[in-house]
């Protein structure tokens, strides 16, 4: 089986991102090849502030030494200071993440690893931007699930950025169903298990407490699992989200679906932030992000942790084997 060649955007360019693939692009890659959508200038800037080595190559050129990293340029029209976002390079990080995004969609390329985005500035910049999981599912049509995974725990998301007040009309029978499908699909075909378990999280404290702290969970998310499991799915739940992270019920199944972003992801960050990483389930091909921001502050010091990256290149790399030994490409 070949080795996946996977596109690497850095993200914002005056945060950590350009760092970070400077030193990814230090170490030897066995289970895949990259190729960097990036600005030369930013990531030689990035390089200089490290004292690190980069010599840009052809895209289908292969690395031979620390520092070669086959490129794509993709420029930023503002001059980079790190630790300042600019909002006129908004245009060039989206146009980035499109140009990746359509090189794996035509099949050119077999996944996607992508580095921190700041909103504030891509919407500063005139361009309407949540995160690059909806821009990314936008792009190729298709419903997709946020998940975050160590090597310990993965946790997916009902819901993700929406404000606390807006979670519960969020939370629909339909739009639970497809969480759900999206989810046991790509544990079987990302992850490789057979017969995947999931534990459903409930909305309220106590899983509603038979109703007595709230219906959704008797309304919505009870028919839903009920309705799956009669289709052969193995759904657990729901389940009090305060109890359903100790070590001995984890062990007993492979996945959780929590009903919106803080509900699950603080106890994932804390079981491992710095090798947690953040995967698009449902597109149609794998995508892993690093699972950190932008880190204004550390930017251009040589101090940011590129681990989460390093993790998040080796788990698209793996993904996109076990895609292949199971579509039979490759």
């Amino acid at each position: 089986m070949r080795r996946p060649r996977l596109a690497l955007v850095p993200g914002e360019p005056a945060g950590v991102g350009p760092e970070l693939c400077v030193r990814l692009a230090q170490e030897p890659r066995a289970d895949c090849g990259l190729i960097a959508f990036a600005d030369p200038d930013t990531l030689h800037a990035a390089a200089e502030a490290l004292g690190l080595p980069l010599r840009p190559l052809p895209v289908d050129a292969t690395p031979h030494a620390p520092g070669d990293l086959p490129l794509l340029p993709v420029t930023n029209p503002a001059p980079v200071v790190f630790g300042r976002p600019d909002p006129r390079n908004a245009r060039a990080v989206v146009g980035a993440l499109h140009a990746a995004a359509q090189a794996c969609l035509e099949g050119t390329l077999d996944g996607l690893v992508t580095g921190p985005i700041h909103k504030a500035t891509v919407n500063a910049g005139g361009i309407p931007y949540t995160g690059t999981t909806e821009l990314l599912a936008a792009h190729a049509g298709c419903e997709v699930v946020m998940m975050l995974a160590t090597d310990q725990l993965r946790v997916a998301l009902a819901t993700t950025h929406l404000p606390l007040r807006e979670v519960p009309d969020a939370i629909i029978p339909a739009g639970l169903e497809a969480s759900l499908r999206i989810l046991h699909a790509a544990l079987r075909l990302d992850f490789g298990i057979a017969e995947p378990v999931i534990a459903v999280l409930g909305l309220n404290p106590h899983a509603g407490e038979s109703g007595h702290l709230g219906r959704e969970e008797i309304e919505v998310i009870e028919p839903v699992l009920h309705a799956l499991r009669g289709e052969g799915l193995c759904l657990l739940g729901p389940l009090p989200a305060d109890t359903a992270f100790l070590p001995r019920k984890l062990a007993g199944y492979d996945a959780v679906l929590a009903m919106y972003h803080d509900q699950g992801l603080p106890v994932l960050k804390h079981s491992g932030f710095e090798h947690a990483v953040n995967i698009t389930l449902g597109l149609p091909y794998p995508r892993v992000a690093v699972d950190h921001g932008t880190a204004l502050d550390l930017a251009g010091k040589g101090i940011a942790d590129p681990s989460s990256l390093f993790a998040a290149v080796a788990a698209c790399a793996r993904i996109a084997n076990t895609r292949s030994a199971r579509t039979g490409r490759g």
